[in-house]
């Protein structure tokens, strides 16, 4: 048998609207936290913190072959469908849509499902500060949004963010990623947000806020030839002209 996927629970304070009081704690400390925390547990358990209501996110540290493995084998068996209904029927459209909200940035604007009508596709990326195959990744998550054509956009939502500004702003910069940040929100991503289960899980909606194909959860071996396959069959989909990254 392989080697069982390793969980570690961690609180998600963004998205309820609550005032949740948390001690920040220094930026490098959090990254240590999350490598340590990252290699010390095994296994973990699963479950929602009946106390406050707050559902529990796992962090996905599986490997990353196996997880590249699974997202190949689930876009291979779309592209053997043919069919646009096969990839709106996917494992992400179980978890709830985009088509009416109203979100809070990390830079202080508003983001809703109008942003979205304007892409054909827009990639959602939802991560938190101690979520290290997360913060592992996001430097290759900026290099995939920077080079991609303007009718796709990258979004990430940081689902502790809200309690870390600071923090995560400065995780963001320095992994070089310019695009929005979402901490808050109400509508359709409230009720995503409550069902995404572990982190980093990855996303695509369609300009009428669907989410398409396979959720991809866990690091990735390449995630740029990940996202961007995804990318380009959620676009043949619709009709849409496939793309290629900007050198």
């Amino acid at each position: 048998m392989g080697e069982q996927p390793r969980k570690i629970l961690i609180r998600k304070e963004i998205i309820s609207m609550k005032n949740h009081s948390v001690k920040a704690a220094e930026f490098s400390a959090l990254l240590l936290g999350a490598v340590l925390i990252t290699g010390a547990f095994a296994s973990g358990c699963s479950g929602n913190d009946t106390a406050s209501g707050i559902p529990d996110v796992q962090v996905q540290d599986q490997d990353s072959d196996q997880n590249q493995d699974q997202n190949q084998d689930q876009n291979q068996d779309q592209e053997e469908s043919g069919d646009g209904e096969e990839l709106k029927n996917g494992t992400a459209s179980e978890l709830g849509s985009l088509k009416t909200f109203s979100a809070g940035t990390l830079a202080g604007e508003t983001f809703t499902e109008e942003d979205i009508q304007e892409k054909d596709v827009t990639v959602i990326n939802f991560w938190s500060l101690l979520c290290g195959p997360c913060i592992a990744e996001m430097p290759d998550l900026a290099a995939f949004a920077g080079a991609l054509p303007d009718n796709v956009q990258v979004v990430t939502v940081c689902l502790d963010g809200a309690a870390a500004k600071a923090e995560a702003g400065q995780l963001l910069e320095t992994a070089g990623f310019e695009g929005v940040t979402l901490l808050s929100g109400d509508g359709d991503l409230l009720d995503l947000c409550w069902n995404i289960q572990y982190t980093p899980t990855t996303v695509l909606a369609d300009s009428e806020g669907n989410l398409v194909g396979d959720a991809i959860i866990g690091g990735q071996k390449d995630l740029s030839e990940t996202l961007l396959t995804a990318v380009n069959e959620a676009l043949k989909a619709a009709g849409k002209e496939e793309i290629s990254l900007e050198e």
